[in-house]
């Protein structure tokens, strides 16, 4: 049987009610009984995160490192406040203890890597993310911030094939559409620029502009034609 009243369920009724003034009430009177508490200073950082008090969420989580040096959770809350307050340098450090550890942490990886183009060192960072792509090819985190890098080096076709790569694995991604669009307008390439921002896939491209050339229509029509028989095709279906 649950007990209701044990205060990791007491906890996280809190949290999932998005109650953190209470959370963050309920972990400080667990503290002033037993100021050692590690359920109450890893929820307290956690309920002062969501309130946006960064510089007292990352106090807490030093109170947790002092009684656990190593302690993942704590650090990876405390990397989310310090990064949340710009202190990239700082959310180098902690993610280097986490990797110390655990060098396949894919989470740190990018975090290390986020960090290292905040404060623009772009081609370090993207050894962190092929890091994390080692582990995962499919990390489409990993992916968009590696272009991300690499448009800040100005290696837009590798940005592109980047993005490219990370619409193919999560296609509801928005932002990567216009992204694209931007690095082929950089590249001069109005025509795929075009179709970039449709949301179309680079394989599918040059499909798209021969059959406009045969047609002897614009790419918009083209685009228009194939959306037409894709509905007519799923009607059918019907």
């Amino acid at each position: 049987m649950v007990n209701l009243l044990d205060p990791s369920n007491v906890i996280t009724r809190m949290f999932n009610a998005g109650k953190y003034d209470e959370m963050y009430n309920y972990c400080k009177g667990l503290l002033e009984k037993i100021p050692n508490d590690m359920v109450a200073l890893q929820n307290i950082c956690l309920s002062l995160i969501y309130l946006k008090k960064y510089d007292e969420a990352i106090s807490y989580c030093d109170k947790v490192l002092q009684i656990k040096k190593s302690d993942t959770y704590a650090l990876k809350n405390k990397i989310f406040a310090l990064e949340s307050l710009g202190k990239y340098h700082e959310v180098l450090e902690s993610c280097m203890e986490i990797l110390s550890s655990t060098p396949n942490d894919s989470w740190t990886l990018n975090s290390m890597g986020l960090s290292l183009n905040h404060l623009d060192d772009h081609e370090s960072a993207i050894e962190y993310y092929d890091k994390s792509l080692s582990i995962d090819p499919t990390d489409v985190t990993a992916l968009m911030n590696k272009a991300i890098s690499h448009s800040h080096l100005g290696n837009y076709e590798i940005a592109i094939d980047l993005y490219d790569q990370a619409q193919m694995i999560d296609s509801s991604l928005k932002e990567i559409p216009v992204a694209k669009s931007k690095l082929f307008e950089k590249l001069g390439d109005n025509d795929n620029a075009f179709l970039a921002a449709q949301g179309i896939l680079n394989k599918d491209m040059e499909k798209i502009k021969l059959a406009a050339k045969e047609n002897k229509c614009s790419l918009f029509h083209q685009v228009c034609e194939n959306e037409f028989q894709k509905l007519d095709s799923k009607k059918s279906l019907l």
